[in-house]
């Protein structure tokens, strides 16, 4: 269920907004392997009307389950955006769809807690990767690349 601001309540008060939105009611497309939402996102939101828009703050937490980039290992990633704020446009070019007295906050939430999501995810900036995991753990399991028959021959060059 998406996160709708009835505008006829804002009208006559300041509304606040306390919950959780699932992963299914943000419609995450990450395109990235090492970032998975599983978890809801939480947000306490405050929103009030402005002369041509509404102006919304608050905080919006949410847990991201990441691989390393550089050992593979899984591990959380917590994304906080503690003092968030968005003026949303109620007239003009840019105006808000309104839908049965109602404007979706989803995809203001949606794409900016998304810009707060890790390029490269680590799970500690001194992260040595996959050269300190012990032998024949290296690569999901399998073999390490220089105990391959395959890599002998570079492994024999004195450069």
């Amino acid at each position: 269920m998406a996160l709708r601001l009835n505008l006829r309540q804002l009208e006559r008060r300041v509304l606040r907004l306390e919950g959780e939105l699932t992963s299914a009611d943000l419609d995450w497309d990450t395109r990235d392997d090492m970032i998975r939402v599983s978890q809801p996102l939480r947000y306490e939101l405050r929103a009030e009307r402005l002369d041509k828009g509404i102006l919304v703050q608050g905080r919006l937490r949410l847990v991201l389950d990441c691989e390393c980039v550089r050992c593979l290992r899984p591990f959380a990633h917590e994304v906080v955006l503690e003092n968030w704020s968005c003026l949303i446009a109620m007239d003009g070019e840019d105006k808000a769809p309104v839908q049965d007295d109602c404007v979706d906050l989803t995809p203001y939430i949606r794409d900016d807690i998304f810009l707060a999501f890790p390029q490269h995810p680590l799970c500690s900036p001194q992260c040595d990767g996959l050269a300190n995991l012990p032998k024949g753990k290296a690569l999901g399991g399998g073999a390490s690349p220089s105990g391959s028959p395959v890599w002998e021959p570079l492994n024999q060059l004195k450069l």
